[in-house]
């Protein structure tokens, strides 16, 4: 059987799952197509012509490259076929966005054919993917005097391939669709359990929501083809938890517009709305495809006469309906006004959506073009010798005479590109930025490379100080989706320019450590930029920014990223930590005592939080920064003193050296650069020359948060209080709860210690209870069982040589064997201690899962529905979630213990201690 008819016969069984043909990305398959298409004989001639045209894939894909030579036979006329005229030929060339594309385009426009030229100028004046190889053609063929080049380049200087775009329309009907009530978490509209088929489109489109819903979504667009289906988080944020650019991408295919006709699956503009608006994350995932998110506001707090908040029997704030967006109402949102209509009546003023250059992103069918598209008409402008004429819209600039700066504006002057010298930004304003560290993750990683494809990207940014490919989504089960994905992503990403989990060429053994660790480790300067492909890129070193699969591919094929500089809360610290209290439970009362000080409002929702935690070293500080993303704040800063800074550079220069031993740096010595960055900055600490980033004394910040830990007297658990009778409030990690609120009498079916939320001490913390009970009972018996996962490998070889792996070795019923992996999920568990992979294991709720309506304690941040455990018949599924050592003393007793219980169970142990600093850690001035 020839290629071909493989593709036949997978066409036959995805037709089984109510499927179209998978878009092909092959050369071998496309170049078979090609071969029937040009056998006017071939009984298979009329489908090869439709999958050529209509089933190929764009950009820098092997087909494309096969695609594209095909195309410029026809325009050349050495191969004549009725069904492509040399002008659709060219058509179809348009919408393949780069790389080969640009390539054939630039030999037929720079080619002795004068007709032929002037065609492709004209595509190439549409184009804006044009890379270094690209753009050196045209300046060579410029110096030379071609009329074509000079042409192009002008056309480039003017933005052309913009200003000729229509612009976005006026008024853009919708019918509304109540996606749910609450938060709507990412997990809906993609959910992890299906990542393996994020990069087959159709298919994954399949799994948002539930089929029902997809119908209703049908039956609305047949009701009002004439608008588009607007998904609602009622009473909720849309988008909240994991980075989701597959979520995004699911929106657009059920409720978008096709990007090309030529192009499968690949939708854009899709339209979503939340009562307490979009996540951060969600939000710029919509605008990488020209999308709008809405911050509808359509319930409101009730107030009394006087002005103040009515509250219920629990001292909640009573909601009240300013406006229905209930299923099938149809509104009119106006892009001019800015404002959303029920009829003629105005509802709420949008403007926010609709910002000059959110406005930009809808005109160019999203945010990379306009991207691009700045640095090709720069470039132009460059050759010229002309000013770059005004044609975007200019960035927001804001400036505060007298007004310091927080540690995030700091950050982002200093990582500033474009900036006019000595020009100062304050919050709010929009700012272009070079990124110092990108990571890519496993289960989004093949979403990324099909940006970077599309995009036309081959090699990374040379301006990059480090990037990583991680296998941490994918560590506990190497199954056989597992083993079909990842071993090409990482090859596609080595090959890219990315440090790789695995070894494509297996000299190196694999490390599934988690992608927020091993970013933590190489962010080597507190003044650095991290962009991440998942929420939780949180680092304790520098400001981290969680994005989609899309924003990373930018990031990693340009180095930069542009957003507005967020504003600021200041999170500090007064009070004595008790000795039985763990760092947990100190950001978990963060949150609690936040909520509290500002009357329930999210304070931190959409900013940074600065977090002045200085004494407490990046591993353990991770914990707070990580937590950052259940606050549904958009990043996190430690401010750290100088001793402390030091040692936690300190320490990642170890760990990325140990990397470098285990061969794992490419040609360009990327971490081996890492190392010389950090030692740099070390000296530059030590000697005063530029101490530890902290904010100006007068900096100006959105709110401030003191966090008593005189207060914090029991652990505390962050509940995803499934029976609340108001749906909007569960699943929300707004409640936290302490432990005597559970009675000692709360039944746990399972605890899980591990992913990203803890260190090498919450390991130890769990070889010391289990070493004082056997000492105290003879023995350890487990009433439930005790999942725990190590972070990174580093820590277990810590571990062993410090001696507790090997009494975590003696408790255990089950440890991992890298040299086996599992090949199946487990799906049944015993009363024991399972030593599992390092790596996210239930956390991320698509290999492992709890059994079915199990109440789950963990350590890790994921307690929505259906994630880390799914709900059954008999009853909810929770994940609670709570410190170490709460967590291995409720497996043991079967139950969340009594306050007495857990002050006996820790006595005497190192728990994750904290000491606020002593002094004020801020400039006087600037640093």
């Amino acid at each position: 059987m020839n290629i071909y008819q493989d593709y036949i016969q997978e066409i036959e069984e995805r037709k089984t799952q109510g499927l179209h043909p998978k878009p092909i990305d092959g050369a071998e398959l496309l170049s078979a197509i090609i071969a029937q298409i040009k056998d006017t004989q071939n009984e298979y001639r009329a489908d090869s012509l439709k999958f050529f045209i209509y089933n190929s894939l764009p950009g820098t894909t092997p087909a494309a490259v096969v695609k594209a030579q095909f195309l410029k036979e026809i325009i050349l006329g050495e191969s004549v076929l009725e069904e492509i005229t040399p002008a659709f030929a060219f058509e179809l060339l348009s919408h393949m966005k780069g790389g080969p594309s640009i390539k054939v385009l630039l030999d037929l426009a720079l080619g002795n054919d004068a007709s032929i030229a002037k065609e492709a100028a004209n595509v190439l004046k549409t184009q804006v993917f044009l890379y270094e190889a690209d753009t050196d053609r045209l300046k060579q063929a410029f110096h030379n005097g071609n009329e074509v080049a000079k042409e192009l380049i002008e056309s480039y200087a003017q933005a052309e391939f913009f200003t000729k775009l229509p612009e976005a329309p006026e008024e853009i009907k919708v019918v509304t669709y109540i996606a749910g009530e609450g938060d709507i978490s990412t997990d809906l509209l993609s959910p992890g359990n299906q990542a393996h088929s994020r990069s087959d489109r159709e298919l994954h489109g399949k799994c948002m929501m539930t089929p029902e819903a997809q119908e209703e979504i049908k039956a609305l667009q047949a009701q009002h083809p004439d608008k588009s289906v607007m998904l609602i988080a009622e009473k909720g944020t849309m988008g909240v938890g994991s980075s989701r650019m597959s979520g995004v991408n699911n929106v657009a295919l059920w409720t978008g517009k096709q990007a090309s006709p030529y192009i499968p699956f690949v939708n854009f503009a899709p339209i979503v709305g939340g009562t307490n608006g979009i996540s951060p994350i969600f939000l710029t995932t919509v605008d990488v495809t020209g999308g709008i998110g809405i911050d509808l506001q359509n319930w409101v707090k009730k107030l009394d006469a006087e002005g103040n908040v009515i509250r219920n029997e629990n001292n909640e704030p009573i909601l009240e309906e300013v406006y229905s967006v209930a299923t099938g109402t149809v509104l009119t949102i106006n892009t001019k006004t800015k404002k959303l209509y029920n009829g003629d009546q105005e509802l709420k003023d949008i403007s926010k959506s609709f910002t000059p250059q959110k406005m930009e992103f809808i005109k160019a069918g999203g945010s990379y073009a306009i991207v691009f598209g700045k640095k090709l008409q720069t470039w132009a402008s460059g050759i010229l010798g002309i000013e770059t004429p005004t044609v975007y819209a200019p960035s927001k600039e804001i400036t505060k005479e007298g007004v310091g700066l927080s540690a995030v504006e700091k950050i982002f002057n200093k990582n500033a590109v474009g900036l006019a010298p000595g020009k100062v930004l304050h919050a709010g304003s929009d700012v272009r930025v070079e990124v110092n560290i990108v990571g890519s993750q496993d289960t989004t990683g093949l979403m990324t490379a099909q940006e970077l494809e599309s995009m036309a990207a081959t090699v990374i940014s040379p301006i990059v100080d480090g990037a990583y490919q991680s296998g941490c989504h994918t560590a506990s089960v190497w199954d056989k989706k597992a083993q079909a994905n990842i071993p090409r992503l990482m090859k596609f990403m080595n090959d890219f320019g990315l440090i790789t989990a695995r070894d494509p060429k297996g000299e190196y053994h694999a490390m599934t450590d988690v992608i927020h660790k091993v970013l933590n480790d190489i962010t080597i300067d507190e003044w650095a930029i991290i962009i991440g492909g998942d929420s939780h890129t949180r680092m304790s070193k520098g400001v981290a920014f969680g994005a989609d699969s899309g924003t990373v591919a930018l990031a990693l094929a340009t180095g930069e990223a542009s957003m507005p500089i967020p504003e600021s809360v200041k999170v500090t610290f007064k009070g004595d930590m008790k000795h039985h209290m763990d760092f947990r439970d100190v950001v978990h009362a963060t949150q609690l005592q936040m909520l509290q000080q500002f009357g329930g409002e999210n304070v931190f929702q959409g900013r940074i939080i600065e977090v002045h935690i200085g004494t407490l070293p990046a591993d353990q500080a991770f914990t707070f920064t990580d937590w950052t993303a259940e606050m549904k704040a958009k990043a996190s800063i430690c401010i750290s003193e100088d001793d402390t800074l030091i040692e936690s550079l300190e320490i990642a220069k170890g760990r990325i050296q140990i990397m470098i031993d285990k061969g794992m740096d490419n040609h360009n010595q990327v971490l081996q650069g890492l190392i010389n960055k950090a030692n740099k900055r070390i000296t530059e600490i030590k000697s005063g020359e530029k101490p530890a980033l902290t904010p100006d004394s007068n900096a100006s910040y959105y709110a401030e948060v003191v966090v008593d830990l005189d207060m914090i007297v029991e652990p505390m658990i962050a509940d995803p209080d499934v029976n609340n009778e108001d749906v909007s409030k569960r699943y929300t990690h707004d409640t936290i709860r302490d432990l005597t609120y559970y009675g000692g009498d709360k039944k746990v079916d399972l605890g899980f210690v591990g992913s990203c939320m803890v260190h090498k001490g919450d390991l130890k913390i769990v070889s010391q209870m289990l070493r004082n009970i056997e000492r105290r009972d003879g023995k350890v018996e487990f009433l439930a069982p005790l999942v725990v996962a190590a972070p990174t490998y580093n820590i277990i070889d810590e571990l062993k040589a410090e001696g507790d792996w090997e009494l975590l070795e003696k408790y255990s019923g089950f440890e991992f064997d890298d040299n086996a992996p599992k090949g199946a999920a487990r799906v049944e568990y015993k009363n024991m201690m399972y030593l599992e992979r390092p790596g996210c294991n239930l956390c991320m709720g698509n290999q492992e899962k709890a059994e079915k309506g199990d109440t789950v304690l963990a350590t890790s941040t994921r307690l929505f529905q259906g994630r880390v455990v799914e709900d059954s018949e008999r009853k909810k599924g929770e994940s609670l979630l709570a410190s170490t050592p709460v967590v291995v003393l409720s497996a043991i007793i079967g139950r969340i213990p009594s306050i007495e219980e857990y002050k006996a169970a820790v006595e005497g142990i190192d728990l994750t201690t904290f000491v606020p600093s002593i002094k004020e850690l801020v400039t006087v001035g600037h640093n």
